[in-house]
């Protein structure tokens, strides 16, 4: 990893950091809504540690028995860790406005991906710009209740 990717993830987990304590802060209710798009706290298990990790992200697609995760990590060439923990385990759990509930992962097929992709763009068109820096297909991470 060079500097500028060190930099990178240090800033990522920063703001996971600044997240997670304004919602604590506030009761959740400031940060539950980010540009539009439901706030979720993604737990999955560490792919080497073993330990459970978590995650603030954003939900661009948000429905009762389907969430809708982008794995983009800003545009950058490396998948984002959580994505690649849920890739080894896909037993996830999802804490949304203070409740959690188990989740199984799935990587989006071409099929799913065709229809979700466009929804997640139209939802936060950022991740249209993330596509076009790094040369990786971003993931699309699929959530449903288990």
């Amino acid at each position: 990893m060079d500097a500028r990717q060190a930099f990178a993830d240090m800033v990522m987990k920063s703001m996971n950091a600044v997240h997670k304590t304004a919602l604590a802060l506030s009761g959740g209710r400031l940060g539950r809504d980010v540009m539009g798009m439901t706030a979720v706290e993604l737990h999955t298990t560490g792919r080497t540690s073993g330990t459970r990790r978590s995650a603030m992200l954003t939900a661009p697609i948000y429905e009762s028995d389907r969430v809708v995760l982008i794995a983009s990590k800003g545009g950058d060439d490396r998948d984002p860790d959580w994505y690649r923990n849920l890739v080894t385990d896909p037993h996830v759990e999802l804490t949304v406005a203070g409740t959690t509930r188990p989740m199984l992962a799935h990587t989006a097929d071409a099929a799913e991906r065709a229809e979700l992709w466009p929804r997640a763009v139209a939802a936060y068109a950022g991740y249209a710009d993330y596509q076009r820096r790094t040369t990786r297909e971003i993931p699309v991470v699929v959530l449903t209740p288990r």
